[in-house]
C-alpha cells in the first residue's frame, strides 16, 4: 500500500502540534510556535481558554448528541442569543462553514420558488472562497478548485469583486440573489468598498433579490465588529457564519431574516449533528466572551496596534512587502512574490505560524484575545524571518 492512512489531499508540513497554550502551539518534539493563524481564523480565544474548555467538558459529561428529532433547549438558547445580537430572526446550525453556505444558497432559492417563481441563480464574485462542497466550489470561479470535479452545478454567475456595475449588469430574470464575502479571505484579505456593499443592498431591494453574506472568516468579532457587515452600515438577508463561532469546536450557522427564511419549512433542510448540545455549549461559551462592547473594542484597539507595527516594519523591506490591508485582526501583508515559501520559512525557522492567501498575501489571523506582548513577539519573529529570507535571496 502506498496511500497514507490520512487521505493525501493536504500537503502537510513537518510541524505536528499536540498541545496549545493561549496563543502558542507546542509540537510533539517540544518546539513552540506563535499561532497567528488560529486554525485559519477558528481559535478566536486561543488554545485552552478556561471558560470555553470548561463549558465543553461539563456538557460532554452531561449530554453530547440526541439528533434534531427532539426539542433542543441548548439550541434554542444559543439561537435566541444570536437573534438578540444580530440582524437575524432565525438560525439553522451546521457543523462547518461550507454547510452554512449550502444552507444559505438553499434558503435563497426556496425563498423565490416557494412562491411560484423559478429564480435560482446566485451572482457571486471572482476569487471568492465559499467552501469545498460541489455547490460551494461551483459558486467560485477558481479553476484550481474545479479541476477534476466537472460538471459543476448550474446556477452561479461570476462577477469581478467590488464591481457594482458588473453586478448590476449580471442581474437577469432567473437571478435569486447575490453572495459575497465583505472581506475576501482566501482571495487575499481584500475588503469590499462601502459603495459596493451599499450598492448590492440597494440592488437587492430594487429587484427583490436576497443579499447573502459569507462571513465564515470575517465574522464573529474578527474585524472588531460582531459581524463585518456592521462596518458598512448595511443589513443582509442571510449570513453564513462558522470558524470562530465555536472557538475550535466544529460549528456553523446560517442566520436569516423571517422574510428570507419564508420557504424553510419542515422537511426542506436538516442535519444529523447540527446544533447538538455539545456544539451549543461551545457556541454559548464563545458568545459569553465576544458578544460585548468591551471585547470588540479590545479587538479594534489591538488590531490597530498590530497594523501600525506591521506598517512600520515593512518599510524596512520594500523588496519583500508592499502594504497592509484588512480590518481588526483580519490582516493581510501584500508581498512582491508568492507567499507560500515565506510562510514555510517563518514556521520552520522562526516558530511563527501565518497563512498564505491569494494575490501574494500573507494572512495574519491571531487569536482575538492577544495582548501587546504577543504583537511585540510577532514583529520580532517576522523581522528576523524577513531579514534572513531576504539575505538568502540575494
Amino acid at each position: 500500500m502506498t496511500i497514507t492512512p490520512l487521505m493525501p489531499v493536504y500537503p502537510r508540513c513537518g510541524f505536528r502540534p499536540v498541545r496549545g497554550e493561549g496563543a502558542w502551539l507546542i509540537s510533539e518534539d517540544g518546539s513552540r510556535a506563535l499561532d497567528f493563524a488560529s486554525g485559519i481564523a477558528v481559535n478566536i480565544l486561543g488554545h485552552g481558554h478556561p471558560h470555553l474548555t470548561k463549558a465543553i467538558q461539563d456538557q460532554a459529561a452531561t449530554l453530547m448528541h440526541v439528533s434534531n428529532l427532539y426539542g433542543s433547549p441548548q439550541g434554542e438558547k444559543f439561537a435566541q442569543r444570536l437573534v438578540d445580537t444580530t440582524f437575524a430572526d432565525t438560525v439553522f446550525f451546521t457543523n462547518s462553514g461550507a454547510e452554512a453556505v449550502e444552507c444559505a444558497i438553499k434558503t435563497a432559492r426556496v425563498y423565490h420558488q416557494s412562491q411560484g417563481s423559478d429564480r435560482f441563480e446566485i451572482i457571486t464574485f471572482k476569487n471568492a472562497f465559499h467552501g469545498r462542497t460541489m455547490a460551494t466550489i461551483s459558486a467560485s470561479n477558481q479553476e484550481k478548485m474545479h479541476h477534476g470535479f466537472s460538471p459543476l452545478l448550474n446556477g452561479f454567475k461570476y462577477v469581478d469583486f467590488d464591481d457594482l456595475e458588473g453586478a448590476k449588469a449580471a442581474i437577469g430574470p432567473k437571478t435569486a440573489g447575490f453572495m459575497v464575502e465583505p472581506i475576501q479571505g482566501e482571495g487575499g484579505v481584500r475588503p469590499a468598498s462601502q459603495a459596493f456593499m451599499k450598492g448590492l443592498r440597494d440592488l437587492a431591494d430594487e429587484h427583490d433579490l436576497l443579499l447573502i453574506l459569507d462571513e465564515v472568516q470575517c465574522g464573529v468579532a474578527r474585524t472588531g465588529a460582531l459581524y463585518a457587515h456592521e462596518l458598512y452600515g448595511i443589513t443582509p438577508d442571510i449570513i453564513a457564519s462558522a470558524k470562530g463561532i465555536g472557538g475550535g469546536f466544529p460549528l456553523g450557522a446560517c442566520l436569516a431574516t423571517e422574510k428570507a427564511a419564508r420557504g424553510m419549512v419542515p422537511g426542506t433542510h436538516g442535519s444529523t449533528y447540527g446544533g447538538n448540545p455539545l456544539a451549543m455549549a461551545a457556541g454559548n461559551a464563545v458568545w459569553d466572551v465576544v458578544a460585548n462592547d468591551e471585547f470588540l473594542e479590545h479587538v479594534r484597539n489591538i488590531g490597530d496596534k498590530l497594523r501600525a507595527a506591521i506598517e512600520q516594519f515593512i518599510g524596512n523591506y520594500p523588496a519583500l512587502f508592499t502594504g497592509v490591508r484588512g480590518k481588526g485582526l483580519m490582516l493581510g501583508i501584500t508581498m512582491t512574490q508568492e507567499t507560500r515559501d515565506f510562510v514555510a520559512h517563518l514556521r520552520d525557522n522562526h516558530g511563527l505560524l501565518t497563512v498564505a492567501a491569494g494575490d501574494n498575501t500573507l494572512r495574519i489571523l491571531p487569536p482575538l484575545n492577544i495582548d501587546e506582548s504577543h504583537v511585540a513577539t510577532f514583529i520580532e519573529k517576522l523581522s528576523a524571518g524577513a531579514a534572513d529570507y531576504e539575505a538568502s535571496e540575494t
